[in-house]
């Protein structure tokens, strides 16, 4: 199977939302390439990768970072401890917290790139905030006039689809939208489409599919056993 960031790296076509433009990346530990544009790059941190792939193609400038809950390289990994900005010490780009002072998108924050990847592996429960997260910056990419390029990765629960709809009056950071099952199947790909059609969504959004993906098919219901651990 082969992710959408790896898919990205190694087809022109699903870069070209970036050619000649400012590029952010919001990652997390768990934001990890297999081949980082070459297999000299072997599981790789995402940033690293794109930092590394954008030097040596010229094809766009790296110019931030952001960082879900517990930071983008796991800064804070006990839980609700909230993420400070800073310069990353080997590139020297700035990173910024989306689980710190805030948790959308500021504007000087979205005047640093022109677009931005998303690369978070999520679990397929809506209480995890990597999908909150994504929401958020869909709106605010949607305000600013920003293009949103979600390179998917699998849902380790698989496609069923289990528990309560979330109700009226009880969105949240750990609740993104009305009617969003708590077990919901979805791809963060698939999740970011999701959102731009039931809530009217007025972005530039493009998904890069996982190659290989089988969501149906037992025993792992499209989590490559043996692949990613």
């Amino acid at each position: 199977m082969k992710l959408g960031i790896d898919r990205f790296f190694a087809d022109r076509a699903f870069r070209a939302s970036v050619q000649g433009r400012r590029v952010a990346l919001l990652a997390h530990p768990a934001s990890m390439s297999y081949f980082g544009g070459s297999k000299a790059c072997a599981w790789m941190h995402s940033m690293d990768a794109l930092l590394k792939f954008a030097k040596d193609s010229g094809e766009f400038r790296v110019t931030a970072a952001f960082g879900p809950q517990h930071g983008m390289r796991g800064e804070k990994q006990d839980n609700m401890q909230e993420t400070a900005d800073y310069v990353d010490p080997e590139w020297g780009v700035p990173v910024f917290s989306l689980y710190g002072e805030v948790r959308r998108p500021t504007p000087a924050m979205l005047a640093t790139f022109d677009v931005i990847l998303v690369d978070l592996q999520d679990v397929g429960t809506r209480i995890y905030t990597f999908l909150t997260t994504l929401l958020y910056v869909l709106e605010a990419a949607s305000q600013a006039g920003k293009t949103v390029v979600v390179l998917d990765r699998p849902n380790p629960a698989g496609r069923p689809v289990e528990g309560s709809l979330l109700e009226k009056g009880w969105v949240s950071f750990v609740g993104a939208a009305e009617g969003l099952p708590m077990r919901h199947g979805l791809t963060l790909g698939e999740a970011a489409l999701w959102f731009q059609s039931r809530l009217d969504i007025n972005v530039d959004l493009h998904v890069v599919p996982m190659e290989g993906y089988e969501p149906d098919q037992a025993p792992g219901y499209g989590w490559p056993e043996g692949e990613l651990s």
